[in-house]
């Protein structure tokens, strides 16, 4: 074979060649411009959106958050009583409270008066006696006169059939007060009892 025909033979090899790689160029310039109806084409590859729904209920509203136009519910106020203050001193001579305790079998007649300055007079059998309270002492006496329970003790409360208890007559803040302690008066049994520590014992 003399070089001649092998240069033709490769021409051909080439011209070949080129034409298909023409052709394969074209149909795909052709297949990216426009589709058979002469329309832009759409695009091979899908979009695939995927979305996830849960099974779980939704989560209940918290208890806290109440609609803005909605009030809390106001809470209810729990009645306290009054606390007791010692009743006010007016002067030295002033009597702040005097209790007199009569009847029993012997038929006592005992008497325990408290004055403003602070002094403790008794009477026992026609004896009398002074003391002095101290600071505490004093201010627990005015405290306990001062304890609104007293303002509801009734002014008489003696059992007409038992003759044989003590009857104790109490005169304080202008009232006063009956009793043989046959009746439930903690506030009156506190006083009488702290009055009745100052009597002499026999």
């Amino acid at each position: 074979m003399t070089h001649g025909d092998i240069a033709r033979r490769e021409t051909k090899v080439l011209t070949r060649s080129s034409v298909m790689v023409c052709a394969a160029a074209a149909l795909a310039l052709a297949g990216c411009s426009s589709g058979d109806d002469g329309k832009a084409a759409e695009p091979t590859d899908e979009t695939v959106v995927t979305a996830t729904v849960s099974d779980a209920p939704p989560s209940p509203a918290s208890p806290s958050s109440a609609p803005s136009g909605a009030s809390a519910s106001p809470s209810a106020s729990v009645p306290t009583s009054a606390s007791p203050t010692p009743v006010p001193v007016t002067g030295p001579d002033q009597k702040l409270v005097t209790m007199t305790v009569s009847g029993g079998f012997a038929g006592v007649n005992r008497e325990v008066i408290l004055r403003g300055d602070g002094t403790v007079r008794t009477t026992d059998s026609g004896e009398s006696a002074v003391r002095r309270t101290t600071t505490a002492q004093f201010t627990t006496l005015r405290t306990l006169l001062g304890d609104p329970a007293l303002a509801d003790v009734p002014a008489f409360a003696i059992d007409m059939g038992s003759a044989d208890k003590f009857q104790y007559t109490l005169q304080f803040d202008g009232r006063t007060v009956m009793t043989d302690r046959s009746t439930d008066e903690p506030a009156l049994d506190r006083l009488i009892g702290a009055l009745e520590k100052w009597l002499p014992t026999n």
